[in-house]
């Protein structure tokens, strides 16, 4: 118990950083960044034309400020949030996953694929189930009132530690100090992951990973038993509203 205690504690620390995973493309590799995209041309998909936010690459601090500064004179309410990331800051995460909620967004696992038209050009978009969502992204994942994760999709969680000790995890020393601070990260994720509806599952299973470790894929099974999918198909009509109190603030 006192393991698997200490092992939460580290699961949150707000500087974290994730792990590396080979194969990741240079655009995960940067600070997350969002795009507004439609499937096209109208020519083809005409009124049924399915639109949704790209949100690709690494979770950073400022994230919830690149958010705001997006979505600010756009009417982004019940849109679709589209994630591709390797995770990165929990606090970042959790800030920007309370954004995502108040404004009543569903969430996904994809990536926007840009389809060459007969001119050579990048005409048509479309989405690719085949994606990603690690580390502290699956926390933003939950933070859809409508959330749908493609059989193709990938969910992978692992026990954050502190970034700067984290490739020597077993070696590095941890002070009464780092605990205290810990202890009150753990207790506001906890919060985030109940206040989304989410499984306290959750967080047991990210834990028993630790940082020496290749990051949890989560099954279909995990998936639904966790609540990151309550939908069964992408862009069906959304619930109505559903607004988290958020105790996590940040500037935007």
């Amino acid at each position: 118990m006192i393991r698997l205690i200490l092992v939460l504690l580290a699961l949150a620390a707000s500087p974290s950083t994730p792990q590396a995973r080979g194969g990741a493309t240079e655009v995960r590799s940067l600070p997350m960044h969002f795009e507004w995209r439609q499937e096209g041309p109208v020519e083809t998909c005409g009124k049924t034309c399915r639109s949704w936010i790209s949100a690709v690459g690494v979770i950073t601090i400022d994230t919830p400020a690149e958010f705001h500064a997006f979505v600010e004179g756009r009417d982004v309410r019940v849109a679709t949030v589209v994630l591709d990331s390797e995770g990165g800051s929990t606090l970042g995460a959790m800030v920007l996953g309370d954004m995502i909620r108040n404004l009543n967004m569903a969430t996904t696992v994809g990536r926007t694929i840009e389809l060459p038209g007969g001119d050579g050009r990048a005409s048509r978009t479309t989405l690719s189930p085949h994606a990603d969502c690690e580390s502290m992204c699956a926390f933003v994942l939950l933070a859809g009132v409508r959330r749908y994760v493609p059989p193709e999709g990938r969910v992978r969680v692992h026990g954050i530690w502190f970034g700067d000790r984290r490739r020597n995890a077993r070696a590095a020393s941890y002070s009464a100090e780092d605990l205290a601070v810990l202890q009150h990260d753990v207790g506001l994720l906890a919060q985030y992951t109940v206040r989304m509806g989410g499984s306290i599952d959750l967080l047991e299973t990210a834990a028993r990973v630790p940082p020496w470790e290749p990051l949890r894929l989560l099954s279909q099974e995990e998936l639904r038993g966790m609540r990151f999918t309550n939908s069964d198909y992408l862009f069906d009509q959304p619930p109505e509203s559903v607004v988290a109190n958020s105790s996590v603030r940040g500037v935007y």
